[in-house]
């Protein structure tokens, strides 16, 4: 049996990584759990100290859920340092139709790429070489983690 799991990205703001992730993935916030108006009364109603809590901001969404049930949850948890290096893992947002020319591929990815930095994103590099049948782009997420469009 496979097991299921959760994406987790430290930041220092989980709203704005919220915002951010579900309009690139077509993802939802995620609603807080039956009984509970918000997260941050989830998470008092399991101890967790309001000092933490305060590390949410005003807006206490910190997870986002795909709508057809296909994808992982991703929660964004409040960290209070800064990120120092290149992620070790990353996630590659499949755009492309991988059987169309590879013309045709760099215009999907182009295009998505312009509606992501719309939404705060940073372009980091262009994956291509001469000779070679593929095309991708590595951006930063509006924290600084990189992840990749082909």
């Amino acid at each position: 049996m496979s097991a299921r799991f959760q994406l987790v990205i430290d930041c220092a703001d989980p709203a704005k990584q919220t915002a951010f992730w579900s309009a690139a993935l077509g993802y939802v916030p995620e609603p807080a759990p039956a009984g509970h108006a918000t997260w941050k009364a989830y998470y008092r109603s399991l101890g967790v100290p309001d000092d933490e809590l305060e590390q949410m901001g005003d807006d206490d969404a910190d997870s986002i859920v795909d709508p057809d049930g296909a994808g992982p949850r991703i929660w964004f948890q409040p960290v209070p340092e800064t990120k120092i290096v290149k992620n070790r893992l990353h996630l590659d947002i499949r755009i492309a139709d991988r059987t169309a020319a590879l013309q045709t591929r760099r215009e999907q990815i182009d295009a998505e790429v312009e509606r992501l930095t719309g939404l705060g994103a940073s372009v980091v590099r262009v994956l291509a070489e001469p000779g070679m049948d593929h095309y991708g782009v590595t951006l930063h997420d509006p924290e600084g983690n990189e992840f990749c469009v082909a």
